[in-house]
């Protein structure tokens, strides 16, 4: 069982040649292994192009926690151009592959009511957990701006957006205990 986290929210600042700089996270958990992907919040602040992938592969049997919070913008500020891929299999079968482009010359609806929404900060905790297997995690939208989604295989999705970035914390750190094992007809 390993926790990972950092110690303060990572800044993408723009670069001095100006272009669009990368992040590439690959993580591998092995089978019976237990992560939890914990960092703190991504802030893009304005003038940045920052492109961000995450890849996790799980074995059999193995669980994962993964909390990915990204705040368009300091206070006040206007945000950079943020473009984050979540990428997720379970024993080499993809539970999720999930893109969100945010910011100036992203494409246009990103700021509209079906992505943000007018709110600054989004996240998502994605929980990997052999026991939803016989246990599937039913949908739920438990606060506003906050919606629990049970994936394909033994997962589920949260997504939420928020004003600011600790609201968005809370209301991810909230999900888990609104779980609640979805009925046959749901599953």
């Amino acid at each position: 069982r390993l926790r990972v986290g950092s110690a303060a929210a990572t800044l993408a600042l723009p670069g001095q040649h100006g272009g669009q700089a990368r992040q590439d996270v690959r993580i591998t958990v092995a089978a019976g292994g237990e992560l939890h992907w914990l960092p703190e919040p991504l802030i893009s602040v304005t003038g940045s192009e920052l492109a961000v992938h995450t890849h996790v592969d799980l074995e059999p049997g193995a669980r994962l926690v993964l909390r990915e919070e990204l705040v368009l913008g300091r206070t006040g500020e206007d945000p950079g151009r943020l473009t984050s891929r979540l990428t997720v299999r379970v024993d080499g079968r993809p539970v999720l592959d999930q893109e969100l482009d945010c910011g100036p010359g992203a494409p246009g609806g990103w700021d509209g009511p079906a992505v943000l929404g007018g709110h600054r900060a989004v996240g998502q905790l994605v929980v990997v957990d052999p026991e939803f297997t016989d246990k599937p995690v039913a949908p739920d939208v438990p606060a506003d701006g906050l919606a629990v989604l049970p994936l394909a295989g033994p997962a589920v999705l949260v997504s939420a957006v928020a004003p600011d970035a600790l609201t968005l914390r809370r209301l991810l750190d909230r999900a888990p205990a609104s779980f609640t094992p979805a009925s046959p007809a749901s599953a």
